[in-house]
């Protein structure tokens, strides 16, 4: 870690876990001293090894905040985050386990794919959401924001989806041979609904009283102490208790189909342990520098002393589940991955689909995806090197776990 700090140009300095400021781009550090200059901003900004360019913050960026809550510091997919679990099924036993449709990993995969949703694709009935239940019962909180009311009873059709993008479903591979499953999601449409709503709303509010941040660091503000402030910590605190949900509800359908498929074709009934759950796009009330502060994380995760966490690499990379360290520099917080090296356009220019899937091949990973033409998009090569971002934060946490991927569902 190093700091970055000019006095004349940032008003609080910015801490960094990269080897070096030439490892982040020029309109990331741009975004991050946006940040330092923020009258709210708390002692100073973190950035993590895997940052990159995001939509008014950085992504990998976290700021504390007095009493002031940032939609763009939280993002559009508010509670997005990674599931876990291990299995006692060896990875060997799905790969030579032939079915009448092949490896039986493959039919795992084909399975799955065919089991959620994936992209846009939604459920056709209402599934059980006692989340969406809950907030009917309580409209009092929410019936200010007249038009995401609807989004409510719309997301009973998306508990249990994936999403696309850099969303997935992997089987993996631990280091003792045994298989195990991990997926990435968020709250879907339902906190990119909210997420829009209230950065608009801050828009015009901060433009009605002249506010002092200027509109071109896309920061708009509202403080925790108005309305418009509790009613956007209501909408986002349910919009991550969705993305929370959604995402039990996804792993216990892969969960599923791997029981199922493994009992029908080895006789074997998986076990399954050690389940994670947590968050990578949010805020949080808590105490740092002897004073409570609203800390955001965007593209970040909690990372307390001895706290269990999931950092993910990119498809047909390596992932890890860690233990934080709790440092305090960074606001007990970690990578969230491996963090883009090329945008999505950036990366369809410079990889074909052709090398793609010849490089999943040579590396043994099955993909699940329903169409090919994307998939550069979310290819290893469009990464930064996870296992050099875990060097880069080993001050902030300890792996447990280091993972391979042997199967991936993409939207």
């Amino acid at each position: 870690m190093f700091e970055y700090f000019d006095k004349d140009k940032m008003l609080i300095p910015i801490r960094i876990w990269t080897a070096s400021i030439d490892d982040v781009e020029e309109s990331c550090l741009e975004q991050a001293v946006n940040l330092a200059n923020l009258p709210f901003a708390v002692d100073h900004i973190a950035l993590m090894p895997d940052t990159h360019t995001g939509k008014g913050m950085p992504i990998g960026g976290v700021i504390a905040c007095r009493n002031t809550v940032i939609p763009n510091a939280v993002g559009v997919d508010i509670g997005c985050g990674m599931a876990f679990v291990q299995t006692d099924i060896p990875v060997k036993l799905l790969r030579e386990t032939m079915t009448g449709s092949g490896e039986l990993i493959k039919v795992i995969i084909g399975n799955i794919l065919r089991t959620i949703p994936v992209g846009f694709k939604h459920y056709s009935k209402p599934q059980a959401s006692a989340v969406l239940d809950k907030a009917q019962t309580e409209m009092g909180k929410y019936s200010a924001d007249e038009e995401l009311i609807q989004y409510i009873e719309e997301s009973y059709l998306s508990v249990g989806t994936l999403g696309g993008g850099n969303h997935f479903i992997e089987i993996q591979e631990d280091e003792n041979g045994l298989a195990c499953i991990m997926l990435h999601s968020g709250s879907r449409m339902f906190g990119n609904m909210i997420g829009k709503h209230f950065n608009e709303l801050a828009h015009s509010i901060n433009e009605k009283y002249f506010s002092s941040v200027p509109s071109s660091y896309n920061l708009p503000f509202l403080s925790v102490d108005t309305e418009e402030g509790q009613r956007y910590l209501n909408w986002m605190h349910l919009a991550m208790d969705f993305a929370y949900e959604n995402r039990a509800a996804m792993l216990g359908k892969v969960k599923a189909v791997f029981t199922e498929q493994v009992e029908k074709h080895t006789g074997l009934v998986p076990s399954f342990s050690d389940e994670v759950n947590c968050h990578h796009n949010y805020a949080a009330l808590e105490n740092h520098y002897g004073e409570n502060v609203w800390v955001h994380r965007k593209g970040a995760v909690h990372a307390a002393e001895g706290e269990v966490a999931i950092i993910p690499g990119s498809m047909g990379s390596n992932s890890y589940i860690v233990k934080g360290l709790g440092n305090r520099e960074s606001f007990l917080t970690s990578s969230h991955g491996a963090g883009r090296s090329y945008s999505r356009t950036g990366a369809l220019e410079k990889f074909s689909v052709e090398s793609v899937m010849l490089d999943l091949k040579e590396r043994n990973v099955v993909l699940g995806k329903n169409s090919k033409k994307d998939v550069a998009e979310e290819c290893r090569f469009a990464y930064k090197d996870i296992d050099t971002v875990m060097e880069n934060q080993k001050d902030l946490t300890a792996p447990i776990k280091k993972l391979f991927t042997v199967g991936v569902v993409k939207g």
